[in-house]
């Protein structure tokens, strides 16, 4: 951490780095992993074998509003869950990568298809296989309750954990980088 203050600006979540902010302005994809980061990372398992997550309803609604405003959303994971795949349908994301290990792979060929730069770039992540994720995005996000060493490794870290609001926070900032926070509307199912 800097000992120089960085100015920051107010948002509803808390200050936010100013120049955070401003890269905001500039985001095109955003990339998301999915266990601790869409969900809160815990995984039930049933008697008969079947799998359960839990997703936030508000994250939803935060996708479907910066999709609305032209950002793009991609869900890359190392796990595979039909599941994962029923509720990105959902919630109309193009992008969903299941079972990829290598993240990095995973991400260069979506920013290939959608002629994005790094710039153009925001990733949300929680844990170490998510490192991929980050080396190709400007906007490297933790959730409150990453790892240690990704938290160190962001750009900026959310108020609230994942599976709890936290990709809603982000998305949220992103919206009001472009003014447009208070003016998406829908549903988030």
């Amino acid at each position: 951490m800097s000992l120089i203050e960085q100015p920051t600006i107010s948002t509803l979540y808390g200050p936010v780095k100013q120049s955070v902010f401003d890269a905001c302005k500039s985001i095109k994809l955003l990339v998301l992993d999915v266990d601790g980061v869409l969900s809160d990372g815990n995984i039930y398992m049933g008697n008969s074998s079947e799998e359960l997550k839990t997703f936030n309803t508000k994250d939803g609604y935060g996708i479907k509003a910066v999709m609305s405003a032209g950002i793009e959303v991609a869900v890359i994971t190392g796990r595979q869950s039909s599941i994962v795949q029923q509720r990105m349908q959902s919630l109309n994301v193009k992008y969903i990568v299941q079972g990829q290990e290598n993240k990095s792979d995973a991400i260069q060929k979506i920013m290939k298809e959608k002629a994005c730069t790094k710039s153009n770039v925001a990733c949300i992540g929680d844990d170490m296989p998510d490192i991929g994720l980050f080396e190709n995005s400007y906007l490297k996000v933790a959730v409150n309750d990453a790892h240690p060493y990704i938290r160190q490794l962001a750009n900026h870290v959310t108020t609230l954990n994942g599976g709890r609001g936290a990709v809603r926070e982000f998305c949220d900032l992103l919206l009001l980088s472009r003014d447009l926070l208070d003016k998406q509307y829908g549903s988030s199912i």
